[in-house]
């Protein structure tokens, strides 16, 4: 990684576009140090202190702490990736939309723009609900309609800023830049994470063991890491063969290519649902102030990953349970609408196609199917594995949520990856294009 960073600073287009990506993202570090006009800033922190459900955590980390101080950009892109999650959705369910994107550039261009008109609906909603359902129990100096209105234009306008900072980002500069700025949020926190393990661990005993003790916490995090790269890099190549055909006076085809089916088919989207459907009654209960004593407060601390794994309330990790079948239900969920293996089988045979050992048509759609059920169960599990070692780690420990963590963790590999999968991208372009002047 160090040495593509290296090579691409010498190459003075990629330099200029590295440049252009962090001074837009200074820009993103300097608004999330903006307040909200009229609002407390310290009202979420002194809020999260006094719950005992950790349904926004995964959000305020998402946010860049943006959240919790309410900022301008208190939203951050929120909105915009659950926008794209639901046009994805209504993609395969809508047959217009559907059509829409196979029409190539132009119909993919109508879809951004929709998701974009849909993005702003999105933080109009979400920015009412938290100036009208939390102002007026303290997050707003003066609860009227003059600071509701700020504070919904203000966080409205934040989140839309942010979609466009992120889009100018992936044209001019390098990545995708709509993670590109979800990973910057999640790291800005590193710093609070590093403290508070320190605090944690590290603050009292002996040299020795705070020696023993750092060396434990330094090669989880690196098991971590090296198992969410192997889990986002690992995929089954699945061999294809073409036939040879007579075009013109001359033989083509003949060549063979691979299917790659990924491991992780579905990436992070399964764990993001579930935490959802999970959070979604604490965060209402939250909005309530329902008493966690009662039967139904007890459920709802069943359902909040704070209240698993603790060995003084051990009842509460039955929710562990649920959680881990939705990541399953979503994993196959997911990877069902965004890959179809019948369709798949159907451009093989169309273009001369086939899988050796195999015939074309349906019997490779059914070999297809059958293989990438296999192949999600396993990408399912590592999920699994990543997301209930951190929540193991913070019930028996007592920690809170670490931004380089479980779900956080899939998104700082899986972008940072990719980011260097771009800029290696435009290196070997550069290079084909001066092999070409010369």
């Amino acid at each position: 990684m160090l040495k593509t960073l290296r090579d691409a600073l010498r190459i003075k287009d990629i330099r200029k576009k590295l440049l252009y990506t962090f001074m837009m993202l200074v820009v993103i570090r300097f608004g999330s140090q903006l307040p909200i006009p009229g609002v407390n800033t310290n009202y979420f922190a002194d809020f999260f202190a006094q719950q005992s459900g950790d349904a926004f955590n995964f959000f305020n980390s998402m946010t860049g702490g943006s959240f919790t101080s309410m900022s301008v950009f208190a939203l951050s892109i929120t909105p915009y990736i659950t926008s794209s999650i639901i046009m994805q959705l209504m993609t395969i369910a809508i047959p217009k939309l559907e059509e829409m994107q196979r029409d190539g550039e132009d119909g993919r261009r109508k879809i951004a723009e929709y998701t974009r008109y849909l993005t702003v609906a999105l933080a109009l909603i979400e920015s009412v609900a938290m100036a009208v359902g939390f102002g007026g129990q303290g997050l707003l100096k003066e609860f009227n309609a003059l600071s509701v209105i700020v504070a919904v234009a203000t966080m409205t306008a934040g989140s839309a800023l942010l979609m466009w900072i992120g889009e100018r980002i992936t044209e001019n500069g390098v990545g995708n830049g709509i993670s590109i700025v979800l990973l910057f949020n999640i790291i800005s926190s590193l710093p609070n994470d590093i403290n508070t393990l320190y605090t944690r661990f590290l603050s009292r005993g002996n040299i020795p063991v705070k020696i023993v003790t750092a060396i434990i916490i330094l090669a989880v995090v690196g098991a971590m890491v090296v198992f969410v790269i192997v889990l986002q890099d690992g995929e089954r190549r699945i061999p294809v063969q073409y036939s040879q055909k007579m075009q013109g006076r001359r033989m083509v085809g003949g060549q063979s290519s691979v299917i790659p089916l990924k491991i992780n088919t579905a990436g992070v989207i399964p764990v993001i649902f579930a935490s959802s459907i999970m959070s979604t009654p604490v965060m209402i209960a939250q909005f309530f102030q329902v008493d966690y004593s009662t039967f139904g407060g007890k459920i709802l601390r069943m359902l909040s990953s704070a209240s698993w794994f603790r060995p003084d309330q051990p009842v509460y990790s039955i929710g562990l349970v649920i959680y881990l079948v939705l990541i399953v239900v979503f994993a196959y969920f997911y990877t069902s609408i965004t890959f179809n293996p019948l369709e798949v089988a159907n451009n093989i045979k169309k273009q001369g196609g086939f899988i050796p050992g195999i015939r074309p048509g349906k019997p490779t759609s059914d070999y297809l199917n059958n293989i990438l059920n296999y192949i999600v169960f396993i990408g399912a599990c590592g999920l699994i594995v990543v997301s209930i070692v951190p929540i193991i780690v913070s019930g028996l420990f007592n920690i809170g949520n670490l931004s380089f963590a479980g779900t956080s963790l899939i998104i700082i590999v899986g972008v940072i990856l990719e980011t260097i999968k771009a800029i290696e991208s435009q290196m070997l372009v550069r290079n084909y294009k001066g092999f070409l002047n010369d």
